[in-house]
């Protein structure tokens, strides 16, 4: 794996960037909206980011989204089992809560645990995905230390025609997936709809001897964890001849997932994600645009033992139900000072709330945001400059600050550095969870987390050759951990510091097109080696080094591909005593268009049976198959 990992870096070193289609001039230079909240050109962004659009989804035939996300620069990703168990994604080293998420401009994730259940989106409404890695704080606010993620769903069609969409998918461990949609419209409107449902009997999460170990489980159960999913999916607008334009967006997943933790089993959880959000823009003058939006996410979960509601049985645990709710409200404008400069201003609103069983000692909190950015353009060099405050009524004020240069060099070259600050709210658990059978475990003093990043990098376009690196270190003050001393309350002690190395590859060789991935990262704890008894050690579940291989060849009706992805050692706790080994799975795909408008596509993962875990205890699925049928055909 060492010397896979050396040739994969050479291999970035010397050619690497993304490309979401070579075959398409116009994916070199994809239109993204996250890195600034405005409209620019991949290379424009001065930061590091990637792009996926639905071409590519159907083309890696991933069985999730995190399956998709799995390798790309920076990101990690854990599981406890198989589809639908609970995930974390660590962003550049940075904690699972330090990447803000959001689906078309609405913001997601629980409030009380912090971080956003990718697990629960169904890959089948996605038509795009742009990430953003650094820190965004000054643009979006709390939690964006590690970056943005931002998922588009599926959107209709803008050429007067009607078309239709169904998808039927089988596969091990009893596998059984479809998702039909419609959509359509013309140069003023656009809709799509679309319902899917997905079934596995699933595998043990646990690996046997979990409860001698008094890991993963705590129990031995060597029953299957089923999973069930339900979702839904609208996105509708209007576009009026002087540029004023209204969007509506929704999305509902819900989830039955079967869990370990009972030695008589019967444990499950019924989650569910809802979105909805509403855009309007328009502009009242011809160098000033207007946007409002609107929206709410919702994460629901209430948990069952042998099919009856979970507090029955232990009401003392005070486990049940934890609802959180996310209203959000901003005002932006963009106006254009003079060619190639525009000034950003605006704010942000939103209300955090909880309904639970477990009784919050507090169940609302309000967050009031203002910002301003500068992005300007003097020949070959690119400014960006952004400011923001940030007023919580439990945390108080906060500003954050980003600055980022680039320069344009002929051939394509292009160079770019920037510097920008981030922090992290503690979240309702880490303040106001209430006893655990009388134990605390909360503490209503934590300070936000506070981080400042550092980031340069190099990119060249060279036609069907792309490359790129990025080297950026982040240090975080104020770190939340857990200690068992503690009896696992959060409190601020430590200090973290996370070098990485990032290279990605974009190549179209002879009908081959290959997309390469690379990251090293040191993500270290170097609190006080008095008072943080784990300083010094690596971060947990975060691997050194990462690596990732796209390779797709098509042949006329016919497609063939492959990804490879290895990972090296890394730690499930902070003490570093539970190591988790390194490992490499390999993926072959294949599709062929065998009627107009009919797709056939088979896959094969972890295509070597390696046994690995990315959580400590938990199982990993093994060689894994999968077909599915797909009907696509053109508008009319």
């Amino acid at each position: 794996m060492k010397k896979t990992l050396l040739a994969a870096a050479l291999l970035c070193c010397l050619t690497s960037a993304y490309a979401a289609d070579q075959n398409d001039a116009s994916a070199l230079e994809p239109v993204i909206v996250t890195a600034t909240r405005t409209p620019i050109t991949a290379d424009d962004a001065l930061s590091s980011v990637t792009v996926i659009t639905r071409a590519d989804i159907e083309r890696l035939q991933p069985a999730s989204v995190l399956d998709l996300l799995t390798g790309l620069p920076g990101v990690n990703v854990t599981q406890s089992g198989g589809i639908g168990q609970l995930s974390t994604l660590f962003l550049r080293g940075t904690n699972s809560t330090h990447t803000l998420v959001l689906i078309d401009g609405v913001r997601i994730g629980s409030v009380t645990a912090g971080f956003a259940s990718l697990e629960q989106l169904p890959v089948e409404q996605i038509e795009r995905i742009e990430i953003v890695r650094g820190p965004r704080s000054s643009l979006y606010g709390a939690d964006a230390i590690g970056g943005v993620i931002q998922i588009f769903t599926r959107h209709g069609q803008s050429d007067g025609g009607i078309a239709p969409s169904l998808s039927m998918t089988a596969g091990s461990h009893g596998l059984f997936g479809s998702q039909a949609g419609l959509s359509g419209g013309d140069r003023h409107a656009w809709y799509n709809l679309s319902l899917g449902g997905e079934y596995t009997s699933g595998f043990p999460g646990c690996r046997m001897g979990a409860a001698e170990a008094m890991a993963g489980c705590f129990v031995d159960d060597a029953r299957d964890d089923a999973y069930r999913n339900w979702n839904g999916a609208a996105n509708a607008g209007y576009r009026w001849d002087n540029g004023t334009e209204l969007a509506f967006t929704w999305l509902r997943s819900k989830n039955d997932v079967e869990y370990a933790g009972s030695p008589y089993g019967g444990n499950d959880a019924v989650n569910e994600q809802r979105v909805a959000g509403v855009r309007l823009s328009f502009s009242p003058l011809e160098a000033w645009k207007v946007t409002l939006n609107a929206g709410q996410g919702k994460d629901l979960a209430t948990t069952y033992y042998q099919g009856t509601y979970y507090g029955t049985y232990y009401p003392l645990a005070q486990t049940g139900y934890i609802n959180s709710r996310r209203n959000q409200f901003s005002w932006q404008n963009d106006i254009a000072l003079a060619s190639n400069q525009l000034l950003t201003v605006g704010a942000d609103w939103q209300q955090e709330h909880v309904d639970s069983s477990t009784g919050y000692l507090a169940d609302n909190r309000d967050d009031t945001g203002t910002y301003a950015q500068y992005q300007g353009t003097f020949g070959r060099n690119e400014v960006q400059l952004s400011v923001r405050h940030d007023h919580n009524q439990q945390y108080g004020g906060h500003d954050t600050g980003a600055a980022a240069w680039g320069y344009h060099f002929d051939h394509g070259l292009r160079v770019y550095a920037s510097y920008g600050t981030a922090f992290h709210a503690p979240t309702f658990n880490d303040l106001y969870y209430p006893p655990y059978f009388g134990i605390p475990s909360a503490n209503p003093g934590l300070k936000p987390e506070k981080s400042r990043s550092a980031e340069l990098g190099v990119a060249q376009q060279l036609g069907l050759w792309n490359w790129g690196l990025s080297a950026y270190q982040t240090r975080i003050d104020d770190l939340i951990l857990l200690d068992p001393s503690r009896n696992y309350v959060p409190f601020n002690v430590s200090k973290a510091r996370i070098r990485g190395l990032e290279g990605q590859l974009g190549a179209n060789l002879d009908g081959w097109q290959v997309q390469a991935y690379l990251t090293l990262q040191q993500p270290k704890d170097i609190g006080n080696a008095i008072a943080d008894a784990n300083s010094g050690n690596l971060l947990p579940r975060r691997p050194e080094r990462m690596a990732r291989i796209d390779i797709d060849r098509r042949f006329g009706a016919f497609g063939i591909g492959t990804t490879w992805y290895t990972a090296g050692k890394s730690y499930d706790d902070a003490a570093n005593t539970h190591r988790l080994g390194g490992y490499g799975t390999l993926a072959l795909r294949a599709s062929w268009h065998f009627a107009p408008d009919w797709q056939v596509e088979a896959r094969l993962a972890n295509a070597f049976d390696r046994e690995y875990e990315t959580v400590y205890y938990y199982n990993q699925p093994g060689r894994t198959w999968y077909l599915t049928l797909r009907y696509s055909p053109a508008a009319h």
